[in-house]
């Protein structure tokens, strides 16, 4: 089953994935994929929290974005706030993000590490990465599966950095070996997932659970971002990933459903609450997912 997680912005939606990947694990389901918890700094005294913030008290501000590599939770930096990753080297050739307008700084380094994550996410579910063409659907299933992404300015998306090796995030720690405000916030905002065994850094349980936190403009709109996502997505249910949950927000909900509804059948669009957790987990359950 294919469940879509939305819902508008800083409502707790990475927050609550995250229990329940801890709920599940704890269960015996096996959580392949990527969440994005948010990079958070307590707001100066006296500054205006604004429309959105964190806990509904607008006393932390969102600086950026990290990605949790699942199973085996390393966590990398991700994304920056746009008017704040200015001369941040590892955001200064964000050359997709760029392109697409969007309101935040992407990594091109970040986004080819986590594509290289979800294509060996892929080859263990028997699924060709997004750059072999061998997903692609046929001319006559192109028009009902896959509707054709908007190109960015130069027809293409623009190339990420070729190297893939993770590497720690340059906010995880300062020089001395105390976290820093982020990694400190990180820990605050209740991030309860553990690294797996290391067995699983390189074969997954059977009947795992796939996570997407997010899929955005740069993706659905454009085809680019975490193409390897894509690809296991548009392959539908497989043996290795029966059910997936995907992060959406609502102004792209329809081209979601348009986009994978023709291989999962109809998606479940859930929101980050308790029914939505309890129904989570009864699937995976009456379906044999814990093992």
């Amino acid at each position: 089953m294919l469940f879509l997680l939305t819902g508008d912005v800083q409502i707790g939606k990475t927050r609550w994935l995250e229990d329940l990947c801890a709920s599940l694990q704890a269960a015996g389901t096996c959580v392949a994929g990527v969440v994005a918890p948010g990079q958070w700094a307590p707001r100066p005294e006296g500054q205006p929290g604004g429309k959105h913030g964190f806990d509904g008290a607008g006393r932390f501000e969102k600086l950026g974005i990290d990605n949790v590599l699942l199973p085996q939770g390393e966590r990398i930096e991700f994304a920056r706030r746009r008017d704040l990753a200015a001369g941040g080297k590892a955001f200064a050739e964000g050359a997709q993000a760029k392109a697409a307008k969007l309101g935040w700084a992407i990594s091109d380094t970040a986004i080819a590490q986590v594509n290289a994550h979800f294509a060996m996410l892929a080859k263990q579910a028997g699924i060709a990465p997004a750059d072999s063409g061998a997903n692609a659907p046929t001319t006559a299933q192109a028009e009902v599966d896959t509707p054709a992404a908007a190109p960015l300015d130069n027809g293409a998306c623009p190339p990420v950095a070729a190297e893939t090796a993770a590497e720690t995030s340059p906010l995880a720690q300062t020089s001395t070996g105390e976290p820093t405000v982020a990694a400190t916030a990180a820990k605050a905002e209740g991030n309860a997932l553990a690294p797996a065994p290391a067995a699983n850094e390189t074969r997954l349980a059977p009947c795992a659970v796939l996570m997407v936190d997010e899929l955005g403009r740069l993706e659905l709109l454009h085809g680019c971002g975490l193409t390897n996502a894509l690809a296991i997505l548009d392959a539908g249910p497989t043996p290795q990933f029966p059910h997936a949950i995907a992060v959406v927000r609502e102004t792209l909900l329809d081209e979601a459903r348009r986009r994978f509804e023709p291989r999962w059948g109809k998606a479940t669009v859930i929101g980050p609450d308790d029914a939505a957790r309890k129904l989570v987990l009864e699937t995976t359950r009456a379906a044999g997912g814990a093992h």
